[in-house]
């Protein structure tokens, strides 16, 4: 069996649909605790409840489990270990989703975001659990952050990151299900892509033409986008977390082959997550 935790993100409950797809029965998702009865889930799919932050409460999630797909949720790995040892009394492997700025450049390894993963991932190493890491560059779903400026103004308005290789979470999730379900991908670490960089201007520009509107990015300076953070009511933690790529990161031209290696298909561009999602723009 295969429980699969951050069920209901963005990645995760394309996980479980994949799952689904591929006939996996022996599938569990787990949601908060209140959370069961508002969460929808393929057929055939049960649903335990827990939370990372209580790690000696997942005990009954875990019961039965082979195979488990984590996403980190925190932006440190305090009460890692816990949850690490709890997974390992029960489960024989697991699947990482972690960053592909792991070992990235120098400049960047003091990013927040690429410290909590390279922190996870040896954790995990330390841990002895058999374990398949995902190291994942930006996921299109994160500009879902943008559609309330876009509803109201047409105007982004941002730091200017470095361009990536924007890889839809549907892409990712093809392959955390292959990995879940076939033992052959055990002790890999894989890199997974979109097909090709794009910036953020052009990503606002692909969004415009999937809602047929004009719509444009405006750079911010960076510490003018962190006053705005901070005044919005956003935790310091997190603003800074945010705004180190703008910082820190730089362009990428890193292109795999992964999932379509592992998949058999050619990942989706980032103007086809934008026609697949613009209703949430509109």
């Amino acid at each position: 069996m295969i429980l699969v935790i951050g069920a209901t993100g963005n990645v995760g409950r394309h996980v479980l649909s994949q799952l689904h797809a591929m006939a996996r029965a022996d599938v569990r998702a787990l949601v908060l605790p209140g959370k069961a009865a508002a969460t929808r889930v393929p057929h055939g799919i049960s649903i335990a409840t827990g939370s990372l932050g209580t790690p000696e409460g997942l005990t009954e999630a875990l019961t039965g489990i082979k195979t488990v797909f984590l996403v980190w949720p925190f932006l440190t790995t305090r009460g890692a270990p816990a949850v690490l040892e709890t997974i390992a009394r029960h489960a024989q492997r697991l699947v990482y989703l972690s960053s592909i700025g792991v070992d990235g450049r120098p400049e960047e390894r003091d990013d927040p975001i690429f410290k909590m993963h390279a922190d996870m991932e040896r954790l995990i190493e330390d841990s002895g659990l058999p374990r398949t890491i995902l190291r994942v560059d930006t996921i299109a779903s994160n500009t879902l952050g943008w559609a309330e400026q876009i509803r109201a103004t047409g105007v982004v308005r941002g730091p200017l990151t470095a361009p990536t290789a924007v890889i839809d979470p549907r892409d990712i999730a093809a392959v955390a299900a292959r990995t879940l379900a076939d033992d052959a991908h055990l002790g890999a670490t894989y890199q997974l892509t979109g097909p090709q960089t794009i910036s953020r201007p052009e990503q606002v520009e692909a969004i415009g033409a999937a809602i047929g509107r004009e719509l444009r990015f405006e750079e911010v300076p960076v510490q003018d986008a962190r006053a705005q953070m901070l005044a919005d009511g956003r935790p310091p933690a997190l603003v800074d977390a945010l705004l180190s790529a703008a910082e820190n990161r730089s362009a990428s031209t890193l292109v795999t082959s992964t999932v379509a290696e592992l998949t058999g298909e050619a990942p989706r561009s980032f103007q086809q997550w934008a026609r697949d999602h613009r209703d949430a723009f509109r």
